[in-house]
C-alpha cells in the first residue's frame, strides 16, 4: 500500500492485524478497509468529503430525544434494569450521566472535552469525573462499576483496543459494557459515499463493522458479546446525508444546523423506520453489549 492519503495511517488493521487496502468512496476520496473484518480507518489530514469545524454538530432537541432512546436501550440491555453504578467514556455535557444519577446510580466518567460544552452542574458535584482520555483515568482505589458505556465515542479515541481494555478493568466481574458507534458496514457508506453524514465530524478516526467490534470486545476479554443495530438511533442520518450529497455546500456548523434539514429528517422518520425494519443494513449505528466474566 502506498504511503499517501489514508494509507499513511497504518498498513495493518488495528483490530485483527490483517492488511488494510484502499476503499474508494462514491463522490471522491477514500478510506482504508481491512480485508478480513472490514474495519475502516480514516486519515483526518486528507478526510474525504466536506466536514464541519467542530466535533459537535447536533441539535439540542434531537440530542435529548436520542439520549432518552439510548438510555432506555441501555437499561433494557443491562441485567436487572437500571445499574447501581456507571462509568461513561466520553460524557460530554453529562446529560446521560444525569439520567443515571436521577435513577439512583452512582456515576463516574472520563472526557477529553472534545465537544467544548458545559457539563451538568449536578453531575460535576456528585460524579467522580476525570478530564482527559479514559486510558489516563486513575484506577487505584476506585470501586468497579456495574456498567461501563460510551455513546459514539469509540470512533474518536486514540486507541480503541486500549479503551476496551480499560473498560474491562473498570467494570466489575459479571458487569456489562455497552458502546454505540457508527456502523462502517451500513448501507449508508455505499449509498452516500463521501457525503455520508458520519464523515462530517472532523474527529471520526474509524468506523467499526459488526465483525471488527465483536472481535475487539472478545480480544479484550469480554464474553456474551452481542452487536445489535438499533432501529431508532440517528434517525436524521439519511436526510443529512442526502442533503450533503445533492446540495453540497460549506457548512462550518454542520448540516444539522439547518432547520430545514431537521424538519426534513423528522418528516421522513416514518419512512426511514419502515425501511430500516425491512433492511437492517440501513441502520447507521452498532450497539455493543458484552459482559466481563464473573
Amino acid at each position: 500500500m502506498a504511503a499517501t492519503g489514508v494509507a499513511a495511517i497504518r498498513e495493518d488493521c488495528e483490530i485483527c492485524r490483517a492488511r488494510m487496502r484502499p476503499f474508494a468512496l462514491r463522490g471522491g476520496g477514500e478510506l482504508a478497509r481491512c480485508e478480513r473484518c472490514g474495519h475502516l480507518l480514516r486519515d483526518l489530514d486528507e478526510a474525504p468529503g466536506a466536514h464541519r469545524d467542530l466535533a459537535y454538530g447536533g441539535e439540542p432537541t434531537l440530542d435529548r430525544i436520542r439520549l432518552d432512546l439510548t438510555y432506555r436501550a441501555m437499561r433494557r440491555a443491562a441485567p436487572g434494569g437500571t445499574p447501581r453504578s456507571v462509568f461513561e467514556v466520553g460524557y460530554g455535557s453529562g446529560s446521560m450521566l444525569r439520567r443515571f444519577l436521577d435513577g439512583g446510580a452512582s456515576i463516574a466518567g472520563a472526557d477529553p472535552d472534545q465537544l467544548r460544552i458545559d457539563v451538568d452542574p449536578r453531575v460535576v458535584a456528585q460524579g467522580r469525573l476525570s478530564g482527559g482520555a479514559v486510558e489516563d483515568v486513575p484506577r487505584d482505589g476506585a470501586d468497579p462499576v456495574d456498567l461501563v458505556y460510551g455513546i459514539h465515542v469509540l470512533e474518536h479515541v486514540v486507541d480503541p483496543v486500549a479503551t476496551l481494555a480499560v473498560a474491562f478493568e473498570l467494570v466489575r466481574p459479571g458487569g456489562t459494557v455497552q458502546f454505540f458507534t457508527p456502523a462502517g458496514d451500513s448501507d449508508g457508506v455505499r449509498l452516500y459515499g463521501a457525503a455520508w453524514w458520519m464523515l462530517e465530524d472532523p474527529t471520526h478516526v474509524r468506523f467499526f463493522t459488526a465483525d471488527s467490534l465483536a472481535r475487539a470486545a472478545t480480544d479484550a476479554g469480554f464474553v456474551d458479546v452481542e452487536v445489535r443495530r438499533p432501529v431508532l438511533d440517528s434517525l436524521t442520518t439519511d436526510a443529512a446525508s442526502a442533503v450533503r450529497r445533492w446540495r453540497p455546500a460549506s457548512r462550518p456548523r454542520g448540516v444539522l444546523a439547518s432547520r430545514g434539514v431537521i424538519a426534513t429528517g423528522l418528516a421522513s422518520a416514518p419512512l426511514v423506520l419502515a425501511a430500516r425494519a425491512v433492511r437492517p443494513g440501513l441502520r447507521p449505528t452498532l450497539h455493543l453489549i458484552a459482559r466481563r466474566p464473573a
